[in-house]
């Protein structure tokens, strides 16, 4: 009699394990469209096939690694193109500029700029033009690594040297320190 009433129960168990698995996952296993896949025919296939086959694949150039591109660009644009950084020269003295005008001790952007086949020097503070000073053009980059570049330099008997360079030109210019009097 136990093993009646336990065949039962189980018979019980199965029946209604199956009633509660109505709507769930595995009523869809097998089904084509399920998750929203489209069932493909062999005729869509064999089409799909052929239409890849006429196509030559394009020719990669070897000398590019993986993940890498190639642009053919003019260097000289690039490098134009990017966005204008002015120097900055820190002045620790007062300069001589021309009668009765002084530059004081102070940091200055550096824009250089080319005007009626002259070149110029601009000095700027907080986008005010302080001082303006023609320079002479050179071809010479002082032995600086940098394109763009302002150093003051001592060359003696009471006077700087001013070197500029940019992509543009490079210029220099020598002024006179001023004197405590001269203030």
């Amino acid at each position: 009699m136990n093993k009646l009433v336990w065949l039962s129960i189980i018979f019980l168990l199965v029946a209604t394990n199956s009633a509660f698995a109505e709507g769930d996952l595995w009523d869809n296993f097998g089904d084509q469209n399920m998750y929203g896949q489209k069932a493909v025919t062999d005729k869509e296939f064999e089409e799909a096939l052929e239409s890849k086959k006429g196509k030559p694949k394009k020719q990669k150039d070897k000398l590019l690694r993986n993940g890498e591109s190639f642009q053919q660009s003019n260097e000289t644009e690039f490098l134009t193109s990017m966005p204008k950084e002015l120097p900055i020269l820190i002045v620790p003295l007062d300069l001589e500029l021309e009668e009765n005008k002084i530059l004081p001790i102070g940091h200055y952007q550096i824009m250089g700029e080319k005007k009626d086949n002259k070149v110029y020097l601009k000095f700027y503070q907080a986008h005010n033009l302080l001082a303006s000073i023609e320079v002479i053009e050179t071809n010479d980059d002082f032995g600086e690594e940098e394109l763009n570049f302002v150093r003051i330099l001592d060359s003696g008997n009471d006077t700087v040297k001013i070197i500029y360079g940019s992509l543009m030109f490079n210029a220099h210019t020598t002024l006179r320190v001023a004197k405590p009097a001269d203030i």
